[in-house]
C-alpha cells in the first residue's frame, strides 16, 4: 500500500497526449488550446473613441479655444469625410474611428451646444483623452494567446476578435467503462431484495461528461474471471479503461487477478486513503487502466482523485495546489490514512453532512466538495483551514 501523494506521482509518470484536433470555435469551450494565436492586426486597429462626445484638436484647447463648430458626426463603423481646421470638431460616438485630424475626445457631458456652436465646459483635458490608440492592446503579429491556455468564455471572445472561426485543441481521450458485480442490475431490469441498481455506471458517465468526455463504450460484467478477462480485452481500444467493483480482497474480487493474467503493468494497488483504499492503476498495452472500488462513494472519490487527475494532466490543465477553507465543525478520525469526507461548501466555509457510514446511499447527495484530513492529523478543530476538492 502506498501513500496518496506517491500514487499521484506515479500517475504523472504516465502522462501523455491524446493527440490534437481542429474544432469550430463554438465547440472549444473548456478545452486546451494547442496553438499559439498571434494578433492578425493591431488592436485596436484604429484610434477608437472610448466615449460619446466631440473629437477635436488638442492644440486648439491649449491655445484657449473653447467653442467649436461641429462639422460632421462620425458613427462606429464609418469614416469622417472631411478634415477639420482650427475651431472645428466632430461629433463622435463610442467605438467610432477618431479621424486623423483630431487627437482628443471631450465627453458630451462636459460640453454644451447653442446656436450651432459646441462649448467645452471642462478645464481638465489631455492629449488622446478618451481615445484608445491604435495598437495599444496588441500589435500586429504579437502573441495574443499562448498554447496550453484553458479556453474559457473570455478566451472564446478574444479568439473571435482574432477572427478565429476554428482552433487547434488537445484531443479528449477515448474512455471505456466496465462495471462489475452479480448483485448489480441496470435501471431497466427487474430488481430483487438482494440486488442493487447500477449507480456507478451513471456516476462515472456523468463524471466523464463533466470533463466533456462521452464514453466510447459502457458495459456491465458478472463476477466471473474468464468473462472479466474477455471484457477487458475487448475494451482495450481506448486511451483509458475504467473498471468499477471486484477490486478488493473478497472471493469474488477477480479484477486484480484478471489484469495480472492479461499481462498488465501495475503502477499501484491499494492506496492509504479512506474511502477508496482498494484502487488499482496501471497500463495494459497502450491503455491506462483504473480499477475503482464498487462502493458508490468510493468510486466517486477515486475517480476525482486519480482518474480526473490523470485526464487533466494529460490534457495540459494547470494542476493547482488544493484550495483550503475553514471547517465549520470539529472532526476526529481513528485511522492512520488520509481521509476524504463529503462537505457542503457554502459562504466560504466547509459544512458538515450527517451520514450513516460509508454505505449510506445519500453519502454524496448534499455534498459539493471533498475535504481531506491528512494521515497524521487526528483532529481538526472548527474554523481550522482544510484542503478540499470540488465535486
Amino acid at each position: 500500500m502506498i501513500s496518496f501523494k506517491h500514487a499521484r506521482d506515479l500517475i504523472l509518470t504516465k502522462v501523455t497526449t491524446f493527440g490534437t484536433e481542429e474544432v469550430a470555435l463554438e465547440n472549444a469551450l473548456g478545452r486546451i488550446l494547442d496553438e499559439n494565436v498571434f494578433a492578425p492586426r493591431d488592436f485596436p486597429p484604429f484610434n477608437r473613441s472610448a466615449m460619446d462626445g466631440i473629437a477635436l484638436r488638442f492644440a486648439d484647447l491649449q491655445s484657449g479655444i473653447k467653442e467649436f463648430n461641429g462639422v460632421e458626426t462620425v458613427f462606429a463603423g464609418n469614416l469622417a469625410s472631411k478634415a477639420i481646421v482650427s475651431g472645428e470638431c466632430y461629433k463622435i460616438m463610442t467605438g467610432a474611428p477618431v479621424p486623423e485630424y483630431a487627437d482628443t475626445v471631450i465627453r458630451f457631458e462636459d460640453t454644451s451646444e447653442k446656436n450651432g456652436l459646441i462649448k467645452v465646459l471642462a478645464d481638465d483635458f489631455s492629449l488622446y483623452q478618451h481615445i484608445a490608440q491604435q495598437g495599444q492592446d496588441l500589435k500586429k503579429a504579437e502573441l495574443a494567446i499562448k498554447k496550453g491556455t484553458a479556453i474559457n468564455i473570455a478566451t472564446i471572445g478574444l479568439l473571435a476578435s482574432m477572427g478565429k472561426s476554428s482552433v487547434k485543441i488537445q484531443k479528449l481521450p477515448l474512455v471505456n467503462i466496465i462495471t462489475t458485480g452479480n448483485e448489480v442490475v441496470d435501471l431497466n431490469e427487474q430488481i430483487s431484495t438482494t440486488h442493487i441498481y447500477n449507480s456507478n455506471k451513471y456516476v462515472l458517465k456523468a463524471l466523464l461528461m463533466q470533463n466533456l468526455i462521452e464514453p466510447k463504450n459502457c458495459e456491465h460484467v458478472k463476477d466471473e474471471l474468464g468473462t472479466l478477462k474477455k471484457a477487458i480485452q475487448s475494451n482495450l481500444n481506448a486511451d483509458i479503461l475504467i473498471l468499477s467493483g471486484g477490486v478488493s480482497a473478497g472471493e469474488a474480487d477477480f479484477i486484480p487477478t484478471a489484469l495480472a493474467d492479461l499481462g498488465a503493468h501495475k503502477l499501484f494497488y491499494k492506496v492509504a486513503i479512506k474511502p477508496g483504499k482498494p484502487v488499482w492503476c496501471g497500463k495494459l498495452g497502450s491503455t491506462m487502466v483504473f480499477a475503482l472500488p464498487g462502493n458508490p462513494f468510493s468510486c466517486l472519490v477515486t475517480f476525482k482523485l486519480f482518474v480526473e487527475f490523470y485526464i487533466k494532466a494529460c490534457l495540459g490543465f494547470q494542476l493547482e495546489n488544493s484550495e483550503c477553507l475553514p471547517l465549520n465543525f470539529n472532526r476526529t478520525k481513528k485511522s492512520s490514512l488520509d481521509e476524504f469526507f463529503p462537505v457542503n461548501l457554502k459562504n466560504g466555509t466547509l459544512n458538515k453532512i450527517d451520514i450513516n457510514g460509508s454505505g449510506d446511499v445519500r453519502l454524496g447527495f448534499a455534498a459539493n466538495a471533498l475535504a481531506m484530513q491528512n494521515a497524521d492529523q487526528k483532529e481538526i478543530l472548527k474554523n481550522n483551514p482544510v484542503c478540499y476538492v470540488s465535486l
